[in-house]
């Protein structure tokens, strides 16, 4: 049986993602509100990074001690792993057939181009997908490492623009982004599965009820950890901006970020594709607001520092708004 007819999931899954909400509308802002600016972005992340490992491992530990480890858990986290790991190994050919990538000589000298100025010796491949305006980093080391930019992305940007977003593709692949997600993305996976586990033996189990809502508890901080797995995530795109600045400095960045905005103001088809892709957190964009005007000057992009984002947005997304990206590339000292 498919776990989504299962009403126990079902039921499991809903309450976390009630949690989730709660939390992202009312705690996660104002705990964000008190420590914004008191930490550099690599300090941040840091922070951020060992508090993700400290409470997965914690619940992880305590729920495994408690079960007694039974073999099913061992079962369920050995495939999640093997299943994550697989993705990781075949998502390339699969990008590269769902979003039909070939080859660009054009965009290759602009990659081969940024990549020298970043003093990066690597070679990417450079690809042109057929989608709306997006730009994204994957690969591996069995692959190759690629950086794709869409058809229509390359016909709206200048040279400059262009440089900024490689030079920010080309930065997740030089901080190793895709295998560091796929490590913080599994812990949630994991703890809410031995959750789930838990809940079923709970009711074979002749400690019936209190194994079950150690499961419920398990679950519940699966979601918990799934915010802040979020919010790293948002974290590591602020870090690919900083290489995009490097590349090209503040504006070209800024005007590229602000016109895929717009874009999808005036294309609420093409948002919707990018919300929907399973892809979305290799994207430059994904979040789910937008400017007005698809034209971009100086103004306009001043207009987008001040406008303001709902937290259940951001917290809920794998990308900064557009709005705080900005702002944050204003703070660079480059």
């Amino acid at each position: 049986m498919f776990l989504i007819f299962d009403p126990v999931y079902l039921v499991l899954a809903m309450a976390g993602y009630f949690v989730m909400f709660f939390l992202a509308a009312t705690i996660a802002p104002k705990v964000a509100g008190s420590v914004a600016g008191r930490f550099s972005l690599y300090t941040s992340m840091l922070i951020l990074a060992i508090l993700i490992l400290a409470v997965s491992g914690s619940i992880i530990y305590y729920v495994l001690l408690y079960s007694g480890v039974y073999i099913g858990f061992y079962g369920l986290i050995a495939f999640l792993i093997v299943v994550n790991i697989l993705m990781y190994l075949f998502s390339p050919k699969i990008v590269n057939m769902m979003y039909g990538a070939k080859p660009s000589p054009e965009l290759q000298a602009v990659v081969d181009e940024i990549a020298m100025r970043l003093g990066d010796g690597r070679k990417y491949k450079a690809m042109v997908v057929r989608s709306p305006p997006n730009a994204f980093a994957y690969g591996n080391f069995l692959s190759g490492k690629f950086v794709a930019v869409s058809d229509t992305l390359m016909s709206m940007l200048t040279k400059e623009e262009l440089m900024a977003v490689v030079g920010h593709e080309i930065g997740h692949h030089r901080h190793r982004d895709s295998a560091v997600m796929l490590l913080f993305g599994l812990l949630p996976s994991v703890i809410f599965y031995l959750g789930y586990a838990l809940v079923y033996s709970g009711m074979r189990d002749e400690r019936g009820r209190t194994t079950a809502l150690v499961g419920i508890v398990a679950v519940i901080a699966s979601f918990i950890v799934q915010i802040l797995v979020l919010a790293f995530s948002r974290l590591r795109e602020y870090y690919a901006d900083t290489e995009g600045v490097r590349v090209t400095g503040k504006l070209p960045m800024q005007t590229s970020l602000a016109k895929i905005h717009a874009f999808y103001h005036r294309v609420p088809r093409a948002l919707d594709e990018v919300q929907g892709s399973s892809f979305k957190t290799l994207f430059i964009y994904a979040f789910t607001d937008a400017v007005a005007s698809p034209y971009i000057s100086a103004r306009d992009i001043e207009t987008l520092k001040r406008v303001k984002v709902s937290p259940v947005q951001e917290f809920l997304s794998t990308h900064p708004p557009i709005p705080k990206r900005l702002r944050f590339i204003d703070s660079l000292p480059y």
